[in-house]
Order: structure tokens, then C-alpha cells, then sequence
């Protein structure tokens, strides 16, 4: 075989190669799409039905297994977005974060746990796509390979002072009335996949929000400190957009 042969098979090789390489990337990317939902929460009032919406993107990525994209691989999430904010009676604002209270990443996995496949996240990514249509949140996620029971509802909260980030207070799901007063129940929380753009302004609310990822509400507690102000991060109602 002389040179120019040789080279000709080693060419080949290489292009056989770097084709197999694009497909496999193209596989695991395709495995993995991005995607828009929006987020709506419905609360039944004595002045009747209030909603808010807030549109959130979620961008996913393996990330690991080496040269082979079926093996080891993990699920990275990255949000675009922010709380749904519902305005009640009294000028009071219901606001539904993303995340819950058990879950920092709850706005990035809450497709991932509505769609078919109980496989566990990883192995899920690939179909999230088929959960179409508007769907309503279960009150609560079962348990599954992975995890127990859990609740399948974001942390809800609401400010005695929207200008004084720690008088932030943690409201309770089931039991609306208890801070917005009588007549004040939660009708439904829906998710839906959508192309509209992600939702922006809730600095207009709070406006002393920053860039995530942000410190708490009660910056410089005390390390003993396990307040809601001090373990809540400005990342929880923001993430991804800018000001």
C-alpha cells in the first residue's frame, strides 16, 4: 500500500469518526430539548376568581458519561424566569416562587415529574415534550423510584411590606384564609407549554431584587439564623432575567 493510499484510509477513518461523534452530540442534545411553560395560579376570593401567570423557559443538558451519551449521564437545568404574582383583596400579592419547600429546582423539574416516563429524571428528558395541552398540578407528587411523597406545589409567600424584603411570610397552600382572610381558597395550579416570551417586571414589585444567583432576603443573618428571610434567596423569584 503506498502513501497516498494510506492517507486516503486515514481520511476516511477521520470521517467516519467525526460523523459518529455529531450524531451522538446531536443525539444527546435532541435528548434533552429546551423548552416554555406557563405557569398559572388561580385563587378563589370573595370578590371573585384571581389568577396570575408567569411564563418560565427551562434549558437542558446531559452533562457526563464520557464519550458514550447513554452512560452516567445527568440531568443540568438552567430557568429563565420569575414568580407568579396574584393580586388579592386588601392589595394584598400572593406570589408563587420557583421553587417549593422541598425542592430549590422545582421550576425546572415540574415537567420532568408530569411527564409518562417514572425512570427518574435523567432518563425522562427525551419525552417531556409529549406532556401537551394545560395540565393541572396534582396537590401531591407520588412517590416514585427516586423519591417519596412530596408536595407538588411551589412555596407560596406574601410580604406584609413588599419594600422590606424580611417581612416575607410563608403561606399555607391548603389553608389560604388563614393569611388573606375568609373566602380566600386555592383553586388550581396549571402548567402549559407555550412559544410566548418569558414573563419580565416583577422588579416593579419588589424592587429590591437583583441578579441572580442573589443572598438571602435578611442579608447578613446570623449563621444560627433559620428565619424564612434568612433562607430564602432573591433566586426564588428571579432567575435568568435581567433588569
Amino acid at each position: 500500500m503506498n502513501g497516498r493510499s494510506k492517507h486516503r484510509i486515514f481520511a476516511l477513518l477521520l470521517a467516519v469518526i467525526t460523523a459518529a461523534l455529531f450524531t451522538a452530540s446531536c443525539t444527546a442534545d435532541d435528548a434533552a430539548p429546551d423548552y416554555r411553560y406557563r405557569l398559572t395560579v388561580e385563587v378563589e376570593t370573595p370578590e371573585g376568581l384571581k389568577s396570575g401567570f408567569s411564563v418560565i423557559e427551562v434549558e437542558q443538558k446531559l452533562v457526563g458519561g464520557g464519550s458514550d451519551p447513554g452512560a452516567g449521564q445527568s440531568l443540568s437545568l438552567k430557568v429563565r424566569g420569575e414568580a407568579v404574582a396574584v393580586d388579592l383583596p386588601d392589595g394584598r400579592t400572593l406570589y408563587a416562587l420557583l421553587r417549593s419547600e422541598n425542592d430549590i429546582e422545582w421550576a425546572g423539574r415540574v415537567y420532568l415529574r408530569l411527564n409518562p416516563c417514572d425512570k427518574g429524571e435523567a432518563a425522562c428528558e427525551d419525552n417531556v415534550l409529549e406532556v401537551t395541552g394545560e395540565q393541572t398540578l396534582p396537590r401531591m407528587w407520588r412517590a416514585n423510584v427516586l423519591q417519596n411523597e412530596r408536595s407538588a406545589y411551589p412555596m407560596f409567600v406574601t410580604f406584609d411590606d413588599e419594600a422590606d424584603p424580611t417581612s416575607v411570610k410563608l403561606v399555607d397552600a391548603d389553608d389560604l384564609a388563614a393569611t388573606f382572610g375568609e373566602g380566600a381558597k386555592l383553586r388550581r395550579i396549571t402548567v402549559e407549554l407555550t412559544d410566548d416570551q418569558v414573563t419580565k417586571g416583577i422588579e416593579d414589585r419588589l424592587g429590591w431584587l437583583g441578579e441572580y444567583p442573589e443572598p438571602s432576603l435578611k442579608p447578613g443573618h446570623g449563621l444560627k439564623d433559620y428565619s424564612l428571610p434568612a433562607t430564602l434567596k432573591h433566586g426564588a423569584f428571579r432567575q435568568g432575567v435581567n433588569q
